[in-house]
């Protein structure tokens, strides 16, 4: 179990600022089967022990305050991965869910997962479902999966909503500003907590592989050499250290200092 105290925490002595924790943090969780292969086991080790790690850092990010964490699980592209592979990141979220949902409810976590669910095998799209409607009463800390995701798809089908709506006589191209691109892209539900304030990547790997292109524009970008199963709250803190440590002027000037 785990509470949401949302407490200034120690790093080296240093507290974390409580009122500067990012609302919105985003990971791209990669180098599973490096991890697994480092230590001689099958890619897919990798993924079970990564999906301890998502437990892990979902506690973390619940407990310090963070209104919005999304991870990236899957991807359009990873289809294109061996076939037992994808089988066994499929199989993932149903075990995940059944071991974990109880504890997100406890804790007041929601569930929210976005991409095309409908391409996912039946018994990972019910897992998805259930979990999203288990935990739709909470109103904590929104856990949200980017799953069969891709933000090159993400923009484009906004592009053909509102591309839609223009036809259908509902807006004039002049209304298409950043506020209706942002609404109707997956991500729209979150509201104000659309973009992420802090993107981490791990495993070394310092490129954004198609995971939310819009949202991130301006978005503080941590990358570290650790691998995801060997991601812990210690270090999720060190990010959030790192985050609190920068100057964010989204285009202007810190005329303070």
């Amino acid at each position: 179990m785990f509470k949401n105290t949302n407490k200034n925490q120690s790093v080296d002595g240093e507290l974390l600022d409580s009122e500067r924790i990012p609302n919105h943090v985003a990971i791209i969780m990669d180098g599973n089967g490096r991890w697994a292969k480092k230590r001689h086991l099958p890619r897919v080790a990798g993924h079970k022990r990564g999906m301890e790690t998502v437990k892990t850092i979902t506690k973390a990010a619940s407990n310090l305050g963070v209104k919005v964490l999304t991870l990236y699980a899957f991807s359009t592209e990873n289809w294109k991965r061996p076939t037992d592979e994808v089988s066994f990141l499929m199989s993932l979220p149903v075990k995940f869910f059944n071991d974990f949902v109880p504890d997100l409810i406890a804790n007041n976590v929601q569930v929210k997962v976005m991409g095309l669910i409908d391409q996912l095998p039946p018994a990972t799209q019910r897992a998805v479902k259930d979990a999203i409607d288990d935990t739709s009463q909470c109103t904590g800390m929104i856990l949200n999966f980017a799953l069969n995701y891709g933000s090159r798809l993400d923009i484009r089908m906004a592009v053909q909503k509102i591309a839609q709506e223009a036809k259908d006589g509902k807006i004039v191209p002049n209304e298409i500003d950043d506020p209706l691109i942002s609404k109707h892209l997956m991500t729209g539900f979150l509201g104000d907590y659309s973009d992420p304030d802090l993107l981490i990547r791990t495993s070394g790997e310092e490129r954004i592989s198609n995971f939310l292109l819009w949202q991130i524009a301006y978005s503080e970008l941590v990358f570290t050499h650790i691998l995801w199963p060997d991601f812990t709250e210690q270090v999720f803190v060190d990010m959030l250290k790192e985050y609190q440590h920068r100057d964010r002027r989204f285009g202007g000037l810190n005329t303070s200092k």
